[in-house]
């Protein structure tokens, strides 16, 4: 009997352990900071430059707030990163997406916006951070 519990123990440990392992990687105040300025220290982010080659689709006007289909898409050489901010946010960190070498830097998600406000996207590619944003207005709140 001790062998079979000192068994389930081992196994749970080791379905556990990954959930562990990135906990270690999710940066918990940039996502809890509420200030843009603050999210992007926690994330270790230095000078913006900004960048045309961050392409941003999202509508210019969101009916629901709840829900704001956005896709974007970095052409920026050697894309680590993109994290997407919503500046009027209760929490301005939306996500941080993390590309490995060869993957397509593209995401399509959806997001909640509680108020008009800049959706603002930054790339990490090597040591440097390059910036867009697009302003959405939107006509009911999403963060009640």
């Amino acid at each position: 009997m001790q062998r079979r519990s000192f068994l389930l123990g081992m196994l749970t440990m080791i379905a556990l352990a990954p959930i562990k392992v990135w906990a270690a990687l999710w940066n918990r105040p940039a996502f809890e900071a509420l200030k843009i300025k603050d999210a992007t220290q926690y994330l270790n982010v230095s000078e913006e430059i900004p960048s045309g080659d961050i392409v941003i689709v999202a509508p210019e006007r969101a009916e629901n707030g709840a829900v704001v289909q956005i896709e974007i898409r970095s052409n920026i050489q050697n894309t680590e990163a993109i994290a997407i901010f919503v500046e009027n946010n209760p929490t301005p960190l939306i996500a941080n997406f993390m590309f490995g070498d060869g993957a397509d830097p593209f995401v399509v998600t959806r997001i909640k916006m509680a108020e008009t406000s800049d959706l603002k996207i930054v790339v990490k590619a090597g040591s440097q951070y390059f910036t867009n944003a697009k302003n959405i207005t939107v006509l009911e709140n999403g963060c009640g």
